[in-house]
């Protein structure tokens, strides 16, 4: 027994009176070799489903088979080669089945109404004129003794596979028990190691924050120097910027006045124009019904004459046969004639068929007198139709000079109708860039007044935020040194240097400040500088005084590389 084929297959079962359904079924081929008594071969097809053990069809194809079926379905192949080919084209299936449109499938159909009995097995080609069946097996449903065998089989062969698996797998582990050992070794002391870094780490960082805490205590003091003068400063640029935007101000809304006045007057030209162009429109559309009339009765004009000319070329035809006809019948004269000349010759042998051509050369000139009264006949319908075309000749010309004149009418009303559109447009291009100038002295109107309105609440915060700064400085100073009772200087100094500059100046501050690791006074700071600062709404670069700087630093755990110099720093 040798085994050819055993895939699973996606397979649609149809039954009788049933909907048609998708299975995924098991296709095996087997070769099956007996050499007692007689040396033959038989070709095994099994059908069988992986989730149900009790499907199972079956069909033994035997040569004596093969020869009956190849005569019944026209197969070009023979035995040896048929087993190759019915599994190239399983495998075409298996290869499509997952496609959206699959042109190779399998059918299993049965006629009774459950999978019961025989059932045939079809492997058809889908294409866009029919469907082409390759080939149909009739499969047997197995008994009872099939399917205890074929069950046997099944459990022989699990049996076989998971001894093997068992063996593979106690042989892994006994290759892998020393490595695994090794590996927790190694990672216990990985553990002991990351804890000794752990502590180091924890003592270094707590002598760090302590120096930093003490070089921030130094920073605070300077900070508190350059808070009022930097208030001083704030309270004198917003003075000056009030004053200017109050004066613009007053000349925007005195042009605001004028521009109103003027779209007024060209809404007012405007609907005039409009007036004139409704007229306009209505005289076009008029013109233009009067134009489409005439081109309909041009049009029925123009098939009258088809039509007319039509029938003079039938007639015409009839006449040329006609006349072709009387040709024949004068060569038929002739043979007739000479016919008679050869009977007066042999009289005395052919007596009797004198009579008969008599009669022949009778009928034919009754023929040739009725063929020519018709040919007359014709000539006069010929001539009474070129005269009814030549009529209609005469009006079509007259029709055709008048559509002219009127499509000249319409060229000039369209002109007229064009010139107004342009006067039109030309209006409501003025309307519309006046219409912009308004809308931006309005934007520029309300800026105006929103940074008016935005300067004032900085300097409120300003002063909410120096204030608060005063007095987190006392209260910090008050418990550091308690017995200290002299009252702070806060002096302050202010850069209203507009921009993103960076600048430089020699002082006593600290150069490159960046917070890291910010705690909750830092973040507190922070968030009061970017949120409510006038210098950075108005894009400008804020310094620092000492005192603020030194807090952050205390704060952040940051410590300042100089102390001869200070950059400023922005929001």
């Amino acid at each position: 027994m040798e085994e050819l084929f055993s895939k699973v297959l996606q397979v649609a079962v149809r039954c009788r009176d049933c909907e048609e359904r998708k299975a995924n079924l098991r296709v095996n081929i087997e070769l099956q070799l007996t050499t007692s008594p007689v040396h033959k071969r038989d070709l095994l097809v099994r059908l069988t489903d992986d989730l149900d053990p009790y499907f199972l069809f079956n069909l033994s194809i035997s040569e004596e088979d093969f020869q009956s079926l190849k005569v019944q379905q026209g197969l070009l192949i023979d035995f040896a080669s048929f087993p190759q080919k019915f599994i190239d084209l399983l495998n075409l299936c298996y290869s499509e089945q997952d496609s959206d449109n699959p042109r190779f499938l399998l059918h299993l159909t049965c006629q009774a109404p459950t999978l019961e009995g025989p059932a045939n097995f079809s492997v058809v080609e889908t294409n866009a004129f029919k469907h082409l069946n390759h080939l149909s097996l009739r499969l047997t449903q197995g008994s009872d003794k099939h399917i205890k065998d074929y069950l046997a089989v099944c459990l022989s062969s699990l049996k076989v596979c998971s001894f093997i698996v068992i063996r593979h797998h106690k042989g892994f582990v006994r290759r892998q028990w020393p490595t695994m050992l090794t590996k927790t070794k190694e990672l216990d002391k990985l553990r002991s190691e990351w804890t000794t870094q752990t502590s180091s780490l924890s003592s270094r960082h707590s002598s760090e924050l302590q120096s930093e805490r003490e070089k921030t205590m130094e920073l605070q003091s300077r900070l508190q120097q350059q808070t009022e003068q930097l208030r001083q400063d704030l309270e004198t640029a917003h003075k000056k910027s009030s004053q200017e935007l109050q004066s613009r101000l007053t000349g925007l809304e005195a042009s605001c006045r004028e521009l109103t006045e003027r779209k007024y007057k060209n809404e007012s030209v405007i609907r005039d124009l409009k007036m004139k162009l409704v007229a306009a429109e209505e005289d076009c559309q008029h013109s233009k019904q009067q134009v489409v009339s005439l081109r309909r009765e041009n049009s029925t004009l123009d098939t009258e004459v088809h039509e007319k000319e039509r029938l003079v070329s039938q007639l015409q035809m009839r006449v040329a046969v006609l006349e072709q006809e009387i040709k024949d019948k004068d060569q038929l004269m002739r043979h007739t004639k000479e016919a008679l000349e050869a009977t007066q010759q042999q009289k005395e042998s052919v007596e009797e068929n004198a009579g008969s051509k008599e009669l022949q050369i009778r009928k034919l000139e009754a023929t040739v007198k009725s063929l020519s009264e018709e040919l007359i006949k014709a000539n006069g319908i010929i001539k009474k139709l070129q005269g009814e075309v030549r009529g209609l000749v005469g009006k079509i010309k007259v029709k055709n000079t008048v559509t002219v004149s009127q499509e000249k009418i319409l060229q000039e009303t369209t002109e007229k109708l064009q010139s107004v559109k342009n006067d039109l447009q030309s209006t409501q291009q003025q309307l519309s860039t006046k219409d912009e100038q308004v809308s931006k002295l309005k934007e520029q109107l309300e800026l105006t007044v929103q940074k008016l309105n935005e300067s004032k609440e900085v300097l409120k915060t300003n002063e909410n935020v120096i204030n608060w700064l005063n007095k987190q400085l006392n209260e910090k100073q008050l418990s550091r040194n308690p017995q200290s009772t002299e009252s702070l200087e806060i002096p302050s100094v202010l850069s209203t240097a507009t921009g993103l500059r960076v600048g430089r100046l020699t002082s006593d501050c600290v150069s490159n400040i960046t917070v890291s690791t910010p705690n909750t006074t830092a973040l507190n700071l922070l968030t009061l500088f970017s949120r409510h600062s006038f210098i950075l709404r108005q894009g400008n670069l804020l310094c620092l005084p000492p005192q603020l700087l030194s807090l952050l630093l205390i704060s952040g755990g940051k410590q300042p590389t100089d102390k001869r110099e200070f950059s400023y720093l922005s929001f």
